[in-house]
């Protein structure tokens, strides 16, 4: 009997190992000893597009360094637990995709402190706090670009078909799904998509809009009470990202839209691959490139070369740094039409 017990507890033992042992991600586990371990704090897991960029930096790691990627679960107080963490473990270097962007600059003095160089992604902290250390950089896409490829897109689709104006006024009357209040993104793609439409000659009204936090239920709930309160009078859908202009076309869908020749044009940003497939099947007008892997490579070719402890250059780093912090991934305008040639370089 006590042999029995001593062999079911050495299972059990080695079971609790393995799952510890397999929480996180670990790139440079395998015969990397003497890698540089570095940690990145995502907002949350969930989130479609980070999903890509975490993905893109785990791939990268391999072989090159230990890299420990977790899940803030859109909490400020949880990333900044996974910091202190990061911190205290002396990792190399950390790459923080912020929850709340003022709550970047108390990090930056934490890692400042510590001595350990940090990497900002897709959500860009204050200027002012950018300005508190020289060993703090940012990398992601010029907001205001995409937004004015969504008011291009849009511009493009109704001069070819003045017919698709519901109240024949030649305005475009339009609601707006919005991601997260305050977000840079948010508010700039919202205000750049306008003023582009305008600069391409169409008038516009905003007949509603509301913020769908960038998910993609939400965003089906905004839409379906968009289409009980104003029905036909919508001409067309922005939305500040993929998953949301996603859920803004199921409740389209579920109104009888893209079938029986009952059109509505709508973009998103970001080019996920759902949204690749629902420009195929013709129910997303167009989206913008959010370059998901190269904000990756680039985040991780930075902790990597700030771990080693040396100076970021475009010949280590593999992109052109503006004013010594900031690396910026171009947009590219995604439609139905070019979509296999643009994705297929990315």
């Amino acid at each position: 009997m006590k042999k029995a017990w001593k062999a079911a507890m050495l299972a059990t033992f080695a079971v609790g190992a393995l799952v510890v042992s397999g929480c996180g991600s670990d790139s440079g586990s395998s015969g990397g000893g003497d890698l540089p371990q570095v940690g990145v704090a995502i907002y949350k897991f969930d989130d479609t597009f980070m999903s890509g960029v975490r993905a893109r930096i785990d791939a990268d790691a391999k072989g090159k360094a230990k890299v420990d990627i977790v899940d803030s679960q859109n909490s400020q107080p949880t990333q900044n637990e996974k910091v202190d963490l990061f911190l205290n473990k002396k990792y190399k270097a950390i790459g923080v995709n912020i929850v709340d962007r003022p709550a970047a600059g108390g990090i930056i003095e934490k890692a400042k402190a510590a001595n350990v160089p940090v990497v900002f992604m897709n959500r860009e902290p204050l200027t002012e706090d950018m300005a508190k250390w020289d060993k703090v950089y940012y990398v992601g896409a010029k907001a205001e670009q995409s937004g004015e490829m969504q008011g291009k897109i849009l511009a493009d689709y109704f001069k070819k078909h003045p017919e698709a104006y519901k109240s024949k006024d030649n305005v475009l009357h339009y609601v707006l799904i919005k991601g997260e209040p305050g977000h840079q993104d948010a508010e700039l793609r919202s205000k750049y998509v306008i003023e582009s439409l305008k600069k391409e000659g169409i008038q516009v009204d905003e007949i509603a809009q509301d913020t769908a936090m960038w998910d993609r239920v939400k965003g089906q709930e905004k839409m379906a009470a968009f289409l009980s309160s104003y029905g036909d009078r919508i001409d067309a859908v922005i939305s500040n990202n993929d998953d949301m202009a996603l859920g803004a076309i199921e409740a389209l869908k579920a109104a009888g839209y893209f079938k029986d020749g009952k059109y509505m044009p709508v973009v998103g940003v970001d080019a996920t691959a759902p949204a690749v497939q629902a420009l195929k099947d013709g129910t997303l007008l167009g989206t913008v490139l959010n370059n998901a892997k190269k904000q990756g490579d680039a985040v991780f070719n930075l902790m990597l070369v700030l771990s080693k402890g040396e100076t970021p250059t475009k010949d280590n780093v593999g992109f052109e740094i503006i004013d010594k912090q900031y690396i910026w991934v171009p947009y590219e305008i995604v439609t139905k039409d070019n979509a296999d040639q643009i994705l297929g370089d990315k």
